[in-house]
């Protein structure tokens, strides 16, 4: 008897920490049933053996940095029947979009002994910003659980079941005490996505907004908040520009207590 057809898969890396790439390793026995149901055609995390394209499923991890960068990205697009951004790089521009706001060629006069040799975009964008994605999973780094929710879905052809409401709610589930509430703490969380299990919350910590904007934020209304808890303007500033820096309602309410 043949051996059965299995859809091929594939990881990339971009500009990124490798991050969610090892989340994808974190899975351990998942991941050994997922290759029963899979061919890892390529991912150069976790082996060396590489198969041709085209592949049924490309996981994207990182940002666009570099011109190479952009003409790879394209080239994996050709490549994937579904291509899906995984982690706050691939679909916000990571903590390197930080660049996007500075002087690119200011940081590199500064940082190298010989700038002429350095080959950068002046910006790090998503992957969405430069091929179509067919779904972007959030996160710095992404959840495991999702993860695999996501490639379940894409192998079944259905669409994923990912929350889109905010760390609040999942706070109230786990009956994690309200931060902001408590102890007038500093928290992204009524503006931010739920999925990371209420890391920061329920250490007694503010959301960071590691898995970006929620569905519809209302960021200026948290910011009256934070300002009413005696956040400054600068304070404020800086809170939005972490891990999401450039997705569009954290940078646009960034921008206004520039």
């Amino acid at each position: 008897m043949s051996e059965r057809k299995r859809p091929k898969l594939a990881v990339w890396k971009f500009s990124s920490c490798d991050g969610c790439q090892l989340t994808m390793l974190d899975c351990e026995d998942e991941l050994l049933a997922l290759t029963e149901e899979v061919r890892i055609s390529y991912f150069l995390e976790a082996t060396r053996k590489v198969e041709k394209g085209p592949y049924d499923v490309s996981l994207v991890e990182g940002s666009i940095t570099t011109p190479h960068d952009v003409k790879a990205i394209r080239e994996v697009r050709k490549q994937s029947k579904l291509l899906i951004s995984i982690g706050a790089c691939a679909t916000a521009g990571g903590i390197q979009a930080l660049r996007n706001f500075k002087s690119v060629k200011e940081f590199i006069r500064c940082v190298y002994a010989h700038p002429e040799y350095i080959d950068t975009l002046t910006t790090s964008t998503a992957i969405s910003d430069h091929v179509p994605v067919d779904f972007e999973l959030r996160g710095c780094p992404v959840n495991k659980h999702q993860m695999l929710e996501v490639l379940n879905a894409a192998l079944n052809g259905r669409k994923p079941t990912i929350p889109r409401y905010s760390q609040c709610i999942e706070c109230k589930e786990t009956g994690t005490v309200c931060r902001m509430v408590a102890s007038g703490t500093a928290c992204l969380g009524p503006v931010t996505q739920a999925g990371c299990g209420t890391l920061c919350p329920g250490m007694d910590r503010g959301c960071y907004g590691c898995f970006g904007p929620m569905e519809n934020p209302n960021t200026a209304a948290l910011a009256a908040q934070l300002t009413a808890l005696g956040q400054s303007r600068r304070d404020i500033h800086h809170l939005f520009r972490t891990y999401n820096a450039n997705a569009d309602a954290f940078r646009k309410e960034s921008d206004s207590h520039g």
